[in-house]
């Protein structure tokens, strides 16, 4: 029998049985994408997280599916990438929710807000709680359906050019602090700042700012803030476990193929274990050039953590009876705080207690 004719009478099933499926049972087609970065290109690590996206999707498809990442300002402002992608300028963006508490707090839960999760708790709630569920849900209103797209871990809390005593040294204080946990600086007394990462050394060397805080010792030497800060506080407890996501137009991700859709979910979770995995690596090693270079590393003052606690809770009570779209997701989110605070307290908190205090 001719093979026009077997193929003819035998159908695809018989095609397939027999070995010699046609090419377009598995043909894709070649895309190409442009993400919109809210971060500037010096940071390999966050800004990073993106091409590591970006290759991983390339690999997965066989070069068919393509995306090119431009840093924040390249085709947008760093904060002007939930309009791009809600309005179609690009098909993706990689950037941090909380940036764009302004339009509505929710936005914030989605990465981090003061006292929240720290990043293994944020990736429970993300993928086996309601966290993607209830922000996908809320990022409809955006035309936007997101991804988890890494998360730096617990941050520093940033740079002083001047030392904080007490509580009452937030008084006046202009801070560069990113998003939402400003509201709880306000309300401590600070002035909020919002500037992209780019805008920050020369801020503090001018005296423009008096503090900024960015992620942790390694994106921070890079951008040299010691040379132009001397005090160095922790905990960043606004950024327990800050994620980073990936912000997608619904309808360029409801034009992609099943196939095509698998692998931007495999590229985002490979995107979102690797960039801790870094940060993990890096902090370290810069931290201790940190303080070989006269850094003077300080723990805030508990009477400041007391107080940014007492104001993050009065503001999220605030918010709750005003705002639908906060009440909804926060309810959730902080039940799920209370019982991974629960557990932790005796495993990991008692497991890393010991460990720190030992010496190798």
């Amino acid at each position: 029998m001719e093979r026009r004719s077997f193929v003819k009478n035998a159908g695809l099933a018989g095609v397939l049985a027999a070995g010699a499926a046609p090419a377009i049972v598995h043909a894709q087609a070649n895309i190409r994408w442009r993400m919109a970065s809210s971060f500037p290109k010096q940071l390999d690590t966050i800004y990073g997280g993106g091409e590591v996206f970006a290759k991983k999707v390339s690999e997965l498809s066989g070069g068919k599916f393509q995306i090119s990442v431009h840093a924040g300002g390249e085709l947008m402002p760093a904060f002007g990438v939930v309009d791009g992608v809600q309005n179609a300028t690009v098909e993706i963006a990689h950037t941090v929710p909380y940036y764009f508490f302004g339009k509505d707090e929710t936005f914030a839960i989605g990465a981090s807000i003061p006292f929240g999760l720290n990043s293994r708790q944020m990736t429970a709630w993300t993928y086996h709680g309601n966290g993607l569920k209830l922000m996908r849900e809320f990022y409809r209103n955006y035309n936007i359906i997101n991804f988890p797209g890494g998360n730096t871990g617990a941050q520093m809390a940033g740079w002083y050019r001047k030392e904080i005593k007490s509580a009452a040294d937030f008084k006046g204080l202009k801070f560069r602090i990113g998003g939402f946990a400003g509201r709880v600086i306000e309300r401590m007394g600070g002035v909020p700042q919002n500037l992209p990462g780019g805008e920050l050394y020369s801020a503090l060397e001018k005296g423009t700012i008096d503090a900024a805080e960015w992620v942790g010792p390694y994106d921070d030497l890079k951008l040299g803030f010691n040379k132009v800060a001397p005090f160095y506080y922790y905990p960043g407890w606004w950024e327990g476990g800050p994620q980073v996501d990936f912000y997608i137009n619904t309808k360029a991700y409801e034009g992609l193929s099943a196939e095509y859709k698998a692998i931007v979910e495999a590229a985002s979770a490979y995107t979102h274990v690797d960039m801790q995995a870094k940060y993990d690596v890096l902090n370290p090693q810069a931290l201790k050039q940190l303080v070989a270079a006269k850094t003077k590393l300080m723990r805030f003052p508990k009477d400041a953590m007391d107080l940014a606690f007492k104001e993050s809770m009065a503001l999220y009570s605030e918010l709750s009876a005003k705002n639908p779209n906060w009440k909804k997701v926060y309810e959730d989110y902080a039940n799920f705080r209370r019982d991974q605070n629960l557990w932790f307290r005796f495993a990991e908190a008692g497991f890393d207690d010991f460990m720190q205090s030992q010496r190798f």
